[in-house]
């Protein structure tokens, strides 16, 4: 049954209180993806979390991949823990009622285009006249200022540009994106630890500030070393498919029974273990096979005894085999393997949950375990604009003046 537009969230998790991030209050303007999974990891351990959805054009990740029943799966995961509330920021009633709602907030996250929000009479200027202690979270393309400022961005582009695409892929082939938000996802943990910088700042300062967070930084930052090998050396990583310029062998391996295995030796103890359980200890009397630069020249060597023992083991051999030789061998997953594996089933990493919706759902869990104030998922995502009423009346608007509202298109 479809959950009623006006029907109450449910009871909060019994621990709600204890959440270390009760009592922070998250205004969520933005849209796919990286703003709003930020949002949804500060509700993860307990900020109250609105939602603002334009009335008649919803959050495009409703519609974004699979749906079951006509409910989009992603918003089940992208919008949990947050209240959802519809408003129309181009509208007069709907700029003073965002004006209304940010007066009570502590973090504001939008990603329009810069400028957008001075056009609409929203910008920090006024926003920091109503609330001095707001934390303005702007997460775009390329940032608030620079030549790329108003181009649209996404976080494909940041992976291109970042320089990820050109270093990944096989060594004869084209540069590869990944088959997700990647860079949306980093953003969005570099926009988390951004707003607690920023609130943190506040404590001391009493004052908020704007957060400027461009896609194609936090992605660039996690890549490593990569500018200073240039600036020092000249040197440009090239593609190397699963290999890596840093130790070998590391590589993924097909294993008798046709999965896949991956491997990595990033310790010269693990190397020397690894060649001893193939059967190959005179590689490690090999002058070579002393630095992780040797053994990286040398890397078809390497894997090929790797590679032709694991083909002569089943992936369950193999794996025992690794194990008690203290060998690093994880085994090539999907999400069947994922939700079958007994170290995520022990972590709860994949955690069961009722949906008014769809029933019980399965969606991962939050980031990380904390022992006394832990986080949890109170909710999946909501219908459009399910707590718009509730919300507006907590701001003491009457229903006439939510009528009003209504009647004038900004809700």
């Amino acid at each position: 049954m479809t959950q009623s537009r006006h029907q109450p969230p449910p009871e909060p998790h019994p621990h709600t209180d204890a959440q270390p991030l009760h009592g922070l209050r998250v205004l969520d303007l933005a849209t796919l993806f990286a703003g709003p999974i930020a949002a949804t990891m500060l509700g993860d351990f307990g900020a109250d979390v609105i939602k603002i959805e334009h009335p008649r054009r919803p959050d495009p990740s409703r519609g974004h991949g699979p749906a079951k029943d006509g409910v989009g799966l992603w918003w089940k995961v992208l919008g949990r823990n947050k209240r959802t509330v519809t408003l129309d920021l181009s509208t007069p009633g709907g700029r003073d009622t965002l004006l209304r709602l940010a007066a009570t907030a502590d973090v504001v996250v939008e990603n329009f285009r810069p400028g957008t929000l001075e056009k609409w009479g929203l910008g920090w200027e006024e926003l920091s006249t109503v609330n001095p202690r707001l934390v303005l979270t702007r997460v775009t393309g390329f940032g608030q200022f620079g030549p790329y400022a108003h181009r649209p961005g996404f976080g494909t582009l940041a992976e291109a540009m970042s320089g990820f695409a050109a270093i990944t892929g096989e060594p004869d082939g084209p540069p590869t994106l990944p088959p997700f938000g990647l860079a949306d996802s980093i953003t969005a943990l570099a926009t988390a630890y951004a707003v607690m910088t920023a609130l943190s700042a506040r404590e001391r300062t009493g004052r908020g500030q704007v957060v400027d967070m461009a896609i194609i930084e936090p992605i660039l930052s996690v890549l490593g070393p990569h500018a200073l090998w240039y600036d020092q050396l000249g040197y440009v990583q090239p593609r190397t498919g699963n290999r890596t310029r840093n130790n070998a062998p590391r590589n993924t391996y097909r294993t008798a029974d046709g999965s896949w295995v991956a491997v990595s030796t990033s310790a010269q103890s693990i190397a020397e273990r690894l060649m001893l359980l193939v059967g190959r200890p005179e590689l490690i009397d090999e002058e070579w096979f002393a630095t992780a630069a040797g053994r990286v020249a040398h890397a078809d060597v390497l894997d090929e005894a790797v590679g032709s023992w694991i083909a002569r083991h089943t992936r369950d051999e193999a794996l025992a085999a690794f194990e008690k030789a203290e060998a690093a061998i994880a085994p090539v997953y999907d999400i069947r393997d994922v939700l079958a594996d007994p170290q995520f089933q022990a972590l709860d990493t994949i955690t069961e949950l009722p949906d008014p919706e769809l029933g019980t759902i399965r969606m991962q869990n939050v980031l990380f375990r904390l022992s006394e104030t832990p986080g949890a998922i109170r909710w999946p995502g909501r219908p459009h604009g399910a707590d718009t009423a509730d919300v507006l009346a907590e701001l003491g608007l009457s229903p006439a003046e939510i009528t009003a509202l209504a009647t004038e298109g900004a809700l």
